[in-house]
């Protein structure tokens, strides 16, 4: 598992990790039952606090992302696929969001969007 940490951008550290955890789950590159490192070895490997790698992992957690076991460890759970598509969704709602600020920013018309988008899709 690769994690980079960004200390230039807004996003908070921990939920760089739980963003980049949730996409290599997503991806496939992370598949259930796969362990994660512990809270310790995550913190130093990334020269971090302990407290940012646990709410990190809390916040994997909660979404149904990992399992964690006391005295096992973490491991990626299995992904329910309403949960699955929820979440890519939001990463689309996210992308498109991003679109349309640049595009009134830039004076581009909605028709012009749309057109693009189609263009897009069918490629």
């Amino acid at each position: 598992m690769e994690l980079y940490i960004s200390n230039a951008g807004q996003e908070p550290i921990y939920a760089q990790i739980t963003r980049q955890i949730k996409e290599q789950i997503l991806s496939g590159t992370l598949k259930e039952g796969d362990a994660l490192p512990s809270i310790r070895l995550l913190a130093k490997e990334l020269r971090i606090s302990v407290i940012t790698t646990k709410r990190a992992y809390e916040d994997l957690e909660a979404d149904g992302f990992i399992v964690t076991t006391p005295g096992k460890g973490s491991f990626v759970a299995a992904q329910n696929p309403e949960l699955r598509r929820e979440e890519m969704l939001k990463q689309v709602e996210d992308h498109l969001q991003n679109a349309v600020t640049a595009a009134k920013t830039g004076g581009v018309s909605f028709d012009e969007v749309l057109e693009t988008l189609k263009v897009l899709w069918e490629d």
